[in-house]
């Protein structure tokens, strides 16, 4: 064994080790439980970032740890390849997409192999390649036939300069990104997926999901937002015809307060009168600008407009002022939304704006009600109770709702009616890198699903990307073709789909890698058995991504993908974790015009007080101060990232692998240290170190339950034992790894603090390197690899199982007590493990502390604290 411990010398030799022995091939085996890891795949940007060290490390420790366990593991990875970045990037580098995103994914994959994770690599998968795409094609059109996916008319973002759709995300303060143009909401055909249809199932379903964050759990059924209330109409007359007006309400128990009606841009309503009213015809254009993302929309200024038309209150025969809103949402309930400006903090702020009546119809004992201010008591549902609400005056919120909604409903104009903020997934987007959508527009038949033998529609690879519009639209050799019906000329949809799609279902082919014929075959029931069986990935995919990736689940389900290899699977992922950010300080200049210069860390100087508190910091290139900003997430942006690589030249993989597992337990946000890497670094040496005096001294059998040992070394082999039962629980239940690597430092230094040197001490020392190894195989897998290679001679740590806490090494023979006289801590004493009160009594009266504050005295009282302490009362 080498004296020095060279990281790179030894990682190169276990990572070509591995390679050679196909270590981390999954290969079904039904005689073996399995344990599916998966950690959620990266987008090829080109590096590396400490989020994604961080998200992988941690899969990599709970995988190799279950191997160790003597489970089966699957640890795949793969790539998600579409989206917009790659075409950006074209832009910027006149390289096209496919290029530049294959020779990212080469780059992350090698950096990936550099820091040792066990990935089984020949089940490696990009969502970019026709191979994977081929069957998000062929389930298109499953879906599709089964009405789960549908055409409609959307809204979105239109540059008019580009001629393009833009995502909310390149919507500048209201402009293109690129263009600078003024953004307009435009109404053209998408194409929807049903997700409405499993909203209930998505909901109750959350139920089942006991392995998840809580956080999460709750995040998700917000988004879905189921509501119980009351659809209703606002009957009206227009033209001679009788017409109705339809809102939806979970406060039906304000009805008698509504002082008018606020509809959407895109209402027909609204429409009609912009025909006839230039102010409504000018105030919708203005709300055709900015973004259509719902957040956006629930910020910006609350603005209107009067229509002039009126409808009539369902109860009363009042006549009710229509309302065009800014703020109102065509796509969510009937784009129309009733207005109770006393008891909706909104509907107040609106109809303060424009001088709009507002009634009181909900009254709280004890409070009063302010026209002037607004009331957060309206809330409270089981306090309030109806005034100036005619039959319905006394009655509490439910007792209103149940009776407002009878008389509607003998009215024929209203039924209770229950409805979720989840809207269904447009998924057709504008753009060129993703996968085609696999429909034919045919003049004569129609639309046309493409039959499962043209499948894939490849997407050409070699194309130009000019920002103005997709480039499939300006290929006829791609849109040209003939109808699959009538063998017509016919022309191809130029659509793609969104890249969630992508990600929804690329757990399921994982388990089923490489299957040329089919989506899912049957390995998949072994490795989808209960389903993947931990998922880690960033708090931020808590609702879309997850939400999709469970809906998706269902979709499979139910056109038999599962059943017909004989498994079922309702939910994807039966645990989650979620794991916290990589955060660094910020440094910055502000410049003349007001934005902020940033710069990286490594470029700073930073000064500290005596208790290591920043006061100041400079720019080491000039030596001129810098302002110290707050602690944040790693991103380009703020310039505060450390590349993984630099680290990983300097230190190694396994340096990088401990500090990120050490700083902190996974499901918080880890704060970047230079002297917590330079610690982890101390560490590895101090281990290597350690095995190096040890080895070289010879290798001798290691103990067990019959080795004759000292009473300081029982104790020592005793702390080993019961650091292997903490870290077992602390990998497997609590997954809390910082703790297991605090708990392996502290034995060593016990072993330190303990004579070894003899023939006993050294065959304890061989069982204690042994399993401090072991133990921390799964976090720093390269020195475990060459240690225990050097402890065991022929013998891989790959291959072994976890050490097995030793239960008889647990057992004292004898226990400490502290001593207390008269409450002051005097020392201690020693007694046997089973001794008795009279026992430990005695014991203690006989100690030279107790007999020199007695002086011969009797006590007045002993009490005896089991396995704690004794305290004599003098």
């Amino acid at each position: 064994m080498q004296e020095k411990y060279l990281p790179a010398d030894i990682e190169t030799a276990a990572q070509t080790h591995w390679q050679n022995a196909r270590t981390d091939l999954a290969v079904e085996n039904l005689d073996r439980p399995k344990y599916y890891c998966l950690s959620m795949f990266p987008y090829p940007s080109g590096k590396l970032h400490m989020g994604h060290v961080r998200n992988y490390t941690i899969g990599d420790v709970l995988a190799r740890y279950h191997g160790m366990q003597g489970y089966n593991v699957l640890q795949p990875m793969g790539w998600d390849a579409f989206g917009m970045p790659a075409e950006n990037a074209a832009l910027q580098n006149n390289v096209p997409p496919a290029k530049w995103t294959y020779e990212n994914i080469d780059a992350m994959r090698a950096q990936l192999q550099r820091l040792g994770f066990a990935f089984d690599w020949s089940r490696e998968l990009a969502t970019c390649t026709p191979e994977y795409y081929r069957w998000e094609q062929w389930l298109f059109t499953r879906l599709y036939e089964k009405g789960l996916i549908y055409k409609k008319l959307g809204t979105v973002n239109w540059d008019p300069v580009d001629q393009t759709v833009l995502a909310n995300e390149q919507v500048i303060d209201g402009r293109g990104w690129r263009s600078g143009a003024l953004i307009e909401k435009r109404e053209i055909p998408m194409y929807y997926m049903a997700i409405t249809k499993y909203a209930d199932e998505l909901l109750n379903d959350l139920d089942k999901l006991t392995g998840w964050p809580e956080q999460v759990r709750l995040m998700q059924k917000n988004w879905i937002g189921k509501s119980v209330g009351v659809r209703f109409a606002f009957p009206y007359t227009q033209d001679g015809q009788e017409e109705k007006l339809w809102v939806f309400t979970t406060r039906a128990d304000t009805i008698m307060g509504v002082t008018y009606v606020a509809v959407a841009p895109e209402h027909p309503l609204a429409q009609k009168a912009a025909a006839q009213n230039p102010a409504v015809a000018a105030f919708i254009a203005d709300c055709k600008q900015g973004g259509v993302a719902e957040a956006d929309l629930s910020t910006m200024d609350k603005s209107g407009v009067d229509t002039d038309f009126e409808v009539t209150h369902p109860l009363t025969g009042e006549q009710i002022p229509v309302w065009v809103g800014n703020y109102v949402l065509m796509g969510y309930g009937d784009g129309a939304v009733m207005a109770v400006p006393a008891h909706d903090e909104r509907d107040f702020a609106f109809a303060k704006k424009y001088d709009l009546p507002m009634k009181q119809v909900i009254a709280v004992e004890g409070e009063r009600f302010d026209p002037a201010a607004w009331q957060e008591w309206y809330g409270d549902k089981q306090r309030g109770v109806c005034i100036s609400s005619g039959a319905y005056d006394g009655l509490k919120h439910q007792a209103a709702v149940d009776k407002i909604a009878a008389d509607l409903v003998a009215k024929n104009l209203g039924e209770k009616k229950t409805q979720f903020r989840l809207r269904d997934w447009g998924i057709s987007r504008q753009r060129y890198w993703g996968c085609p959508i696999p429909i034919i527009h045919c003049d004569s038949c129609g639309d046309v699903l493409v039959p499962d033998d043209q499948l894939p529609v490849v997407l050409p690879e070699q194309v130009e990307i000019t920002g103005a519009g997709s480039p499939l639209a300006r290929m006829p050799e791609f849109y040209e073709t003939d109808c699959p019906k009538c063998g017509k000329p016919a022309k191809r949809e130029t659509d793609t789909m969104d890249t969630f799609v992508e990600s929804s279902w690329y757990f399921v082919r994982y388990a089923s890698a490489n299957n040329p014929q089919k989506m899912v075959d049957e390995r998949a029931a072994y490795w989808l058995k209960g389903g993947v069986d931990q998922y880690i990935g960033g708090i931020e995919h808590a609702i879309l991504h997850l939400l999709y990736a469970r809906f998706f689940t269902k979709l499979m389900r139910d056109v038999d993908l599962f059943k017909d290899n004989g498994f079922n699977l309702d939910e994807p992922f039966a645990n989650l974790l979620t794991q916290g950010m990589v955060v660094a300080p910020t440094f910055y200049r502000e410049a003349e015009n007001g934005k902020k210069l940033w710069f990286n860390p490594a470029d700073v100087d930073v000064a500290t007080d005596e208790r290591g508190r920043p006061t100041g910091a400079k720019l080491k290139a000039d030596g001129k101060p810098v302002v110290i900003g707050g602690t944040e997430k790693m991103s380009k942006s703020k310039n505060n990232g450390v590349d993984p690589q630099i680290l990983i030249d300097l230190y190694g993989a396994d340096t990088a692998r401990l500090f990120m597992m050490f700083a902190s337990p996974p499901d918080q946000s880890l704060e970047w240290s230079d002297a917590g890497v330079e610690g982890a670094h101390r560490f590895l040496r101090r281990l290597w170190k350690l095995s190096y005096e040890h080895v070289s001294g010879g290798l001798v059998p290691a103990a067990d339950a019959n080795t004759a040992l000292s009473d300081t070394q029982k104790e020592l082999r005793r702390k080993l034992h019961q650091t292997i039962q903490k870290v077992s629980d602390d990998y497997g239940r609590r997954q809390q790894f910082n703790t297991v690597i605090a708990a392996i430092m502290e034995l060593l230094n016990a072993a330190d603090k303990t004579a070894l040197t003899d023939e006993s001490g050294r065959r304890l020392r061989q069982e204690l390197l042994e399993a401090a190894v072991l133990m921390l195989f799964p976090i720093v897998p390269h020195i475990g690899e060459a240690v225990y290679a050097e402890l065991k001679p022929g013998q891989n740590v790959a291959t072994q199982r976890f050490p097995v806490c030793d239960a008889a090494a647990l057992v004292q023979s004898e226990i400490e007590l502290v001593l207390q006289i008269n409450g002051k801590h005097r020392g201690s004493i020693h007694v046997a493990a089973e001794a008795d009160k009279a026992t430990i009594e005695a014991t203690a009266l006989a100690s030279e502390a107790a007999q020199k504050q007695l002086n011969g005295a009797a006590p007045k009282k002993v009490v005896v604290v089991p396995g704690r302490l004794v305290n004599i009362v003098a």
